[in-house]
């Protein structure tokens, strides 16, 4: 990388570079805020000859997604192959003294702001500390608006302002003359670039990867702009088909990204990713995001995961997509399958991605390899070894890995309505907290508090969760035992033994139902619930065994 460059620009150097289309405000900035008042300082400060700061551009031959007009005017795109000069620093600066250049007029908070309005006192004396730039001209004093100072003639401003003369061209000779102080960091690498960005901005903004890869893969020939496309992607409000309606509008812009990079290089860090070429991250954006709703439509079908709310890690979706993008068309074979529920369980009850997902992506893609080769994979003795006792102790958290796999082991079941035996409908909306109306404590934390013989943490075990979608459930149960209130269900639910072996509940005669025997339910249960997790970590082994 070349080292800095510090140079001087004058206004109208300055401002020319911005008309003929050389120095853009990229997308990623924040929106333009200055008020009049705050510009108008800014022109008196210059005009009596203050320090203002200093401009940050980056010289780059990148087309960034950037704003393309100041106001009411349009500025024009540069030729291909010519350098841009990106604002990184002072855009609040350059786009206030733009806009008093150009006369713009804007609309902000349903108010027209017009910026010819700012206006230089000439009847205060110009030598004098006082201000003598206003956001508003002041009707009881003779004054020159800014805009008709730096662009009307000298002999209209003569013909004018003949009794001000000396105080208009000494003002507009300071201010077209001032040297603006900029710094040019020319063709550094885009990361580095908006890493200066982030250390310099005074905004305390943070510039996400999705936010540079949507700077960074904007292309107007191509009609491909990200944040539209993943708006796209996400919300029904689309014509197309999104993730909204498929309950996983929980993705976020980073796993999709993702989900691009392994397609084109199996790397997924950040470095990788913002070294993708732009066109080949735009040739691969509909087949990848064809292949990730094949992913969530799998996840849907075969898991139980129905929406993103209780997916274990986002970054599953990762391989997944990778595999399925590899496959094309072709349909899932069982033994692909039974690998695939494997994968996900791994990941989910090892909780592989707490930590280092990025490296751990990588080595599962190459897990998918295999089974895309009809080969199992090897998870070097990693696969877990749960017992009743562990699964007892597990606690229930939305947040947790665990939880939420065991969580989509009941969905899979298709769990029914204790009340009516409809089937439970789960909701994003409805998932974010432990106590959402999706999740009931079969034996109620209410019922258990009052049986001495047990810690409070013990009513919230994994194994006492059950899924319902009837707030009226939760009314009607309260703190009543389950031997109460499954009796009283069950005069209007006659399959109540079915609806419970749904929820992976035995019948209430011997599960602990009816003798309230929380011991005697929660051990049951965990029985159930770990022979069904190890016939899925466990697939092929238990098929040799039966066979």
């Amino acid at each position: 990388m070349k080292q800095p460059e510090n140079q001087s620009k004058k206004y109208s150097t300055l401002f020319t570079d911005i008309d003929e289309g050389r120095v853009k405000v990229p997308q990623f900035q924040r929106d333009f805020v200055w008020t009049k008042a705050q510009t108008a300082k800014l022109i008196d400060s210059i005009i009596k000859g203050f320090p203002m700061g200093t401009f940050i551009l980056w010289k780059t031959k990148e087309r960034l997604r950037h704003i393309r007009n100041v106001g009411n005017i349009d500025l024009p795109e540069p030729d291909v192959g010519d350098a841009v000069f990106y604002v990184l620093d002072g855009q609040q600066r350059i786009t206030s003294l733009y806009a008093v250049r150009k006369g713009v007029r804007i609309t902000r908070d349903n108010a027209e702001v017009d910026y010819r309005d700012i206006s230089i006192d000439l009847d205060i004396e110009h030598n004098q500390e006082d201000e003598i730039v206003f956001a508003e001209p002041d009707p009881e004093h003779t004054t020159i608006s800014v805009y008709t100072l730096l662009n009307a003639s000298f002999k209209e401003l003569a013909a004018d302002y003949a009794d001000h003369l000396d105080a208009v061209s000494d003002y507009k000779t300071r201010l077209e003359g001032y040297d603006f102080s900029t710094v040019v960091i020319d063709s550094y690498p885009i990361d580095i670039a908006c890493e200066i960005f982030t250390r310099i901005n005074t905004g305390g903004k943070d510039l996400t990867l999705f936010e540079i890869m949507v700077a960074k893969t904007y292309d107007q020939e191509r009609n491909f702009d990200l944040a539209e496309r993943y708006a796209e992607l996400i919300s029904d409000d689309s014509t197309s088909r999104n993730l909204q309606t498929a309950g996983y509008d929980g993705i976020p812009p980073v796993t999709v990204l993702q989900c691009v990079a392994s397609n084109i290089s199996l790397e997924i860090k950040r470095k990788n990713i913002l070294k993708l070429d732009k066109q080949e991250f735009i040739d691969q954006w509909e087949p990848v995001t064809d292949a990730l709703f094949k992913a969530v439509d799998y996840l849907r079908s075969h898991l139980g995961i129905s929406v993103s709310r209780i997916l274990p890690y986002n970054a599953i979706l990762v391989p997944l997509t990778w595999f399925f993008g590899q496959k094309g068309n072709r349909g899932v074979s069982s033994r692909e399958n039974a690998m695939l529920i494997q994968y996900v369980y791994f990941a989910a009850l090892t909780h592989r991605f707490n930590s280092a997902a990025e490296t751990k992506v990588s080595v599962d893609i190459k897990r998918m390899t295999d089974i895309l080769n009809d080969v199992e994979p090897d998870y070097k003795g990693e696969l877990p070894k749960f017992t009743v006792e562990d699964l007892i102790r597990e606690n229930f958290s939305v947040g947790n890995a665990t939880s939420k796999m065991i969580i989509c082991l009941l969905s899979e079941h298709s769990p029914k309505s204790l009340k009516t035996n409809g089937k439970v409908i789960l909701d994003n909306s409805w998932l974010k907290v432990s106590t959402s109306k999706n999740y009931h404590h079969f034996f109620p934390k209410a019922f258990l508090k009052n049986q001495t013989e047990f810690e409070p943490w013990e009513a919230n075990s994994l194994m006492n969760i059950v899924l319902v979608d009837d707030y009226l459930n939760k009314r009607e149960i309260g703190a009543k035992a389950p031997s109460a209130y499954i009796a009283k269900f069950a005069e209007d639910n006659s399959d109540i033994a079915e609806t419970l072996k749904s929820h992976l509940i035995g019948d209430p005669e011997v599960s602990g139902i009816v003798g309230d025997d929380f011991n005697t339910f929660r051990t049951q249960r965990a029985e159930w619930i770990l022979a069904e997790i190890n016939s899925r970590l466990y697939p092929f082994k238990v098929k040799y065994e039966e066979t």
